[in-house]
């Protein structure tokens, strides 16, 4: 899988090598989104820091327990990520010592204790079988329209598919736009979280 030609795109098996520029696609992916908006306040001074900051530190955490991530390379440009975590990674922040350490010291307190929350939450709302989550999934906006991120998803299911401890794939979103993107690859809404003024939704998809 790793190494073929996805719509004209190569697949590749990221690693800390592309830590950089997965985080610069994924602050673009996240920073105008309606959920990270709320945990990190947008309205108040710092707000790029604070959604920079949870990136790199959820980056971080994501690679310190050996889970999966995947790109789609364009020519020789990083276009798509998606990190992936596996059935048997669904750990609570609460439990990561050194993570909440560096989140309060970067992104604050209360964005530290608001995306906390937010995580358990979702993670309530979702089946209690073993299966994978999609922490972080962002295009480039250069090759956004293109149908990277349909591209990307497919591969995510594919991997999902070969887990015999995998009963499918959960995410969240508090975008309409995206809520109808994931709808019509097959995933269903199994729960609801509200943040302030927006409602959270907290899709999955069977890959059994």
């Amino acid at each position: 899988m790793i190494g073929e030609i996805v719509d004209e795109t190569q697949l590749v098996k990221l690693d800390r090598s592309a830590l950089s520029e997965a985080k610069s696609i994924l602050f673009h992916a996240y920073r105008h989104e309606p959920t990270f908006q709320y945990l990190f306040d947008a309205s108040r001074p710092g707000y790029d820091q604070r959604v920079r900051a949870t990136i790199r530190e959820g980056l971080e955490l994501h690679f310190a327990h050996d889970q999966e991530a995947i790109g789609l390379v364009d020519g020789e440009t990083l276009s798509a990520v998606a990190f992936i975590g596996s059935p048997e990674a669904r750990f609570s922040l609460a439990d990561q010592f050194n993570w909440r350490i560096r989140m309060m010291l970067t992104a604050g307190l209360s964005s530290t204790k608001r995306f906390m929350d937010y995580h358990e939450q979702v993670h309530a709302c979702l089946p209690e079988d073993t299966h994978h989550h999609l922490p972080f999934i962002g295009v480039h906006p250069k090759y956004q329209g293109r149908g990277y991120g349909r591209s990307l998803m497919k591969v995510v299911e594919g991997i999902c598919k070969q887990s015999p401890k995998s009963s499918g794939i959960g995410l969240d979103t508090g975008n309409a736009r995206y809520i109808r993107f994931y709808q019509t690859l097959g995933f269903k809404k199994v729960g609801e979280v509200r943040l302030g003024n927006i409602t959270e939704a907290v899709l999955f998809k069977s890959c059994l």
